[in-house]
């Protein structure tokens, strides 16, 4: 399969191939006789120059090339793909649908940039229980003022990064809001790898793609005695879910996540307002990741006014899942213990209650990571 990519900068702009290297490029001159037959070069002539009326005329090609005509717009780009033979079904549905997603030209579009609406996709709520389910914290009803941003490296609210909650008109990175929120039930601690083997054990559940799943430690009947205790990871977004209706559970809202870590207060973290280390995790980088700590390690010091504990610089925990005609992202509640170095770009942290983080999602392979777990809520009324 021999590819060629059309710059359209010019009435006749020869793109070439070459089959041994594999190395495309654009030349400034269209002389079939600079390339020999013995080097393996297809020369593929870009026709036209489309845009609005009136539409240039073809160039001649030039002797000995390949003419090859198709609609462009000016600076625009096309694509030739050479097969031997005719083209197998995967490639002629991959051509139809670019067919499609191009078939109006780009100068006939509003230019006129518009946010993209996005949905927060809804958590059904659970059975409410006669009691506290073990293991589980009472989070009371309240009246609650919901103020978190996004730390994203790029953007701002007037570009619509981050997420649009329901009662926002568009996507946002700060966010404000007043509400009442109804009492729920959270775990006191993420779910563990002992939680989580006790759950395999229960139903047999086995991924249809098993890629980096429990990958720390492979989901044995018995985790190992080092990871017992550490907040189960590499488990995609519909895992946890799938882990909590089995507990009769759900995943809790990010507004939820952060009133049981954080009170009515306004605090910046469980603790209270001042960063200390001695409370959560020690945050490491490099090219080791190391795995998170015990989910006991900081309990009580750095539980939260209502005695939840483990919330922050562990893991990252999941809440709402947000969509959009094109996306689909999970809020990411918390921050982790690791980092890798290299890059200032890497996801960022975010260990204040008053931020978040948002992950794309795409599927469970993807998904997984070892630094990101989750932990339960279940409806108190």
């Amino acid at each position: 399969m021999r590819q060629a990519r059309c710059d359209a900068d010019t009435a006749c702009g020869c793109v070439t191939w070459q089959s041994a290297g594999g190395k495309c490029w654009k030349r400034s001159t269209c002389e079939a006789s600079q390339f020999q037959a013995s080097l393996g070069f297809d020369t593929f002539v870009n026709n036209f120059r489309t845009g609005p009326p009136p539409v240039p005329g073809p160039a001649p090609v030039p002797t000995g090339a390949q003419g090859v005509s198709f609609d462009i717009e000016a600076d625009g780009y096309g694509c030739v793909l050479a097969t031997k033979g005719p083209a197998r079904p995967m490639y002629q549905d991959f051509l139809a649908t670019m067919a499609e997603l191009t078939k109006e030209p780009l100068y006939s579009l509003d230019g006129v940039w518009k946010y993209l609406p996005q949905t927060m996709v809804d958590i059904p709520p659970t059975k409410v229980p006669d009691a506290t389910p073990a293991g589980m914290v009472h989070i009371p009803k309240a009246n609650f003022t919901f103020v978190v941003k996004g730390v994203e490296i790029e953007g701002d609210d007037n570009h619509g990064v981050d997420v649009q909650y329901p009662w926002e008109p568009h996507p946002a990175r700060e966010h404000s809001h007043t509400m009442e929120l109804s009492s729920f039930f959270i775990d006191k601690y993420p779910v563990t790898t002992s939680n989580y083997s006790t759950y395999l054990k229960a139903t047999g559940y086995t991924p249809t793609d098993s890629y980096n799943y429990l990958k720390n430690w492979g989901g044995a009947s018995t985790p190992p005695a080092a990871v017992a205790d550490i907040p189960v990871t590499y488990v995609s977004l519909n895992e946890a879910r799938l882990y909590c209706t089995w507990a009769g559970a759900r995943l809790p809202h990010s507004y939820e996540w952060q009133y049981a870590a954080q009170g009515t207060d306004g605090r910046t973290y469980p603790w209270g307002a001042t960063k200390d280390q001695s409370k959560y995790p020690t945050l490491t980088t490099g090219d080791t990741f190391k795995g998170p700590e015990s989910v006991f390690a900081y309990s009580p010091a750095g539980d939260s006014p209502f005695g939840v504990s483990g919330l922050v610089g562990n893991v990252w925990q999941y809440t709402d899942e947000f969509e959009d005609d094109h996306t689909r992202a999970v809020i990411l509640r918390g921050g982790s213990n690791y980092r890798p170095s290299g890059s200032l770009w890497y996801f960022p942290q975010a260990l204040e209650l008053n931020t978040h983080n948002k992950y794309f999602l795409m599927d469970d392979r993807y998904e997984r990571a070892g630094t990101v777990g989750f932990r339960c809520a279940v409806d108190a009324e």
